[in-house]
């Protein structure tokens, strides 16, 4: 049993000014007027074939319809089913030979967001378009941390417009070491996936993307939990380990349960952290993750356990009876391996976000497809300052991704990182008038992206592109798709003319006087 005393966090450490909740668009949540059903936990997808060291599966882009609110079926699309997806399992140190399927009536590409893999083709950006009707294969060796992952569509500029429509699963990956520690482990029942995002019904029920754009970030009034509404869930085991995902467009969710609950953290983004921090109030911004343990002690068959965010209810915990469980989650739970000196004569990369709305942009300029912003060296770990220009009193938060793997946070405007990431992360959200500083050392070459997560803004050019090089060829070309040919393709798809095709996220480059050549 753990007897270290631990400091328990009761805010939820971002400026306050700067929640999203002050934007001039801000969707409130509202709770739907249907009935609660219970949380939908995705299967597992099943292999097509397996060894000892090798495995075969297939996922598959798909358009269906989904029953979730009463009447008539939504139209969604999904991975291996007809919404989100299900949940994929990676095991540390196995090769995936994965068949990648797209059967929706236009292209998409299938990006591993959190996995240490090569790019730009296996890491699936928006160089790696997958055609209607087409299959491609690919071939990788998952080598790295236990971590809650995930796929998503990522085919510039239309990733909002997928992932809005359900394009988004879990990704596990497991190894031997997080294996073998008390933690919760059984998928469905005590181990359970929680993909938080949000979404607007129209009329029969549908979703309008378009309707509901905003160039700041698409949102809508209704919770979607793993697809989702009015969740509950039932409780048979003391603790529960839940696996958050911001799976959302826009959306920040400021996460406490009633009965101010502690919530003890274990893992961010790359996997476990050094040791779990506690905490009653955890905000997650879009494309992160974060692992949870709640031990229900106390609680009794018939009480419930709300999950709130801000002050809307989005999934009721069910307490049923269970056996007593005297596990204690481990005061150390992972070691952090360093990514390596850097040399003090390495440049220190420099990325500012600056803008709202249309104006968004990374040092200046929007992203073009066939433009390399910046380069580094295959494993060298290097600094990379990450500097938001909104003003501090009135601008928003960005979610900074990285493709290509994981980073250390090194500090916050110079001082330490907050208590909960100091593990691997691939996602920072950096405050209005502020600079993270990162150490990021790329295990594979390629070009990969970077941007704000915030789906909107990376569509209309909140994204650049680096290009991680060997010394034996620093200067290798790639084939990368070029606008005109997305254009067309896209046109060809939707059956107009490329002056005819409607993506709302051009809007921001055609204000700016700007394209994504």
């Amino acid at each position: 049993m753990s007897t270290k005393e631990k400091q328990v966090y009761q805010d939820y450490f971002f400026n306050e000014t700067a929640f999203d909740y002050h934007d001039g668009g801000y969707v409130p949540l509202e709770v739907y007027d249907s009935p609660t059903s219970p949380l939908n936990i995705p299967s597992l997808l099943k292999p097509d074939k397996e060894t000892d060291t090798d495995v075969w599966l297939t996922v598959h882009a798909q358009p269906g319809e989904t029953q979730i609110l009463p009447g008539a079926k939504t139209k969604t699309w999904g991975y291996n089913q007809s919404l989100l997806g299900q949940t994929i399992v990676f095991h540390s140190g196995k090769t995936y030979h994965v068949t990648l399927k797209n059967s929706l009536p236009e292209l998409t590409t299938f990006h591993w967001h959190g996995l240490d893999v090569p790019g730009p083709f296996i890491d699936g950006g928006c160089h790696a378009p997958v055609y209607p009707g087409e299959t491609k294969e690919i071939t990788f060796t998952v080598n790295q941390p236990a971590a809650t992952t995930w796929l998503h569509a990522h085919p510039c500029p239309l990733t909002g417009w997928d992932v809005w429509h359900g394009l988004a699963t879990m990704v596990y990956v497991k190894d031997q070491h997080e294996e073998s520690l008390p933690l919760p482990h059984t998928y469905g029942v005590d181990d359970i996936p929680v993909v938080l995002q949000d979404r607007r019904f129209h009329k029969d029920n549908q979703w309008d993307y378009d309707a509901d754009y905003d160039p700041d970030g698409t949102a809508g009034p209704t919770a979607l939990i793993n697809g989702t509404v009015n969740p509950s869930f039932d409780v048979t085991t003391q603790k529960l380990r839940l696996r958050f995902l911001d799976g959302s467009n826009r959306r920040e969710w400021r996460l406490h349960l009633s009965d101010d609950l502690v919530m003890t953290q274990i893992a961010s983004d790359g996997g476990l952290l050094p040791e779990p921090v506690q905490m009653t109030k955890f905000m997650i911004t879009c494309a992160e993750r974060a692992e949870f343990i709640l031990d229900f002690a106390g609680y009794h068959d018939g009480d419930t356990v709300t999950l709130y965010s801000d002050e809307t209810p989005i999934l009721t915990f069910n307490i049923k009876g269970f056996a007593t469980d005297e596990t204690a989650v481990p005061d150390e739970l992972a070691t952090i391996v360093d990514q390596g000196d850097v040399d003090p004569n390495a440049p220190i990369h420099q990325v500012v976000l600056s803008g709202t709305d249309e104006e968004i942009a990374i040092n200046g300029r929007k992203f073009g497809m066939m433009r390399i912003d910046d380069r580094q060296e295959i494993g060298k770990a290097e600094y990379w300052d990450i500097t938001n220009t909104n003003d501090c009193c009135g601008g928003m938060l960005h979610p900074y991704h990285m493709h290509g793997g994981s980073f250390q946070i090194i500090s916050r405007n110079g001082q330490a990182p907050y208590p909960n990431e100091l593990g691997y992360k691939d996602t920072v959200s950096v405050n209005p008038g502020e600079t993270v500083r990162i150490k990021m050392k790329f295990n594979f070459a390629g070009v990969f992206m970077y941007h704000c997560h915030i789906i909107e803004h990376e569509d209309g050019g909140m994204m650049a592109q680096m290009q991680v090089y060997t010394p034996e060829e620093p200067e290798k070309k790639y084939d990368l798709m070029s606008m005109d040919t997305l254009m067309n393709a896209l046109a060809k798809e939707r059956g107009c003319a490329v002056d005819e095709l409607v993506i709302k996220s051009l809007d921001s480059y055609k204000k700016m006087g700007m394209d994504m050549c």
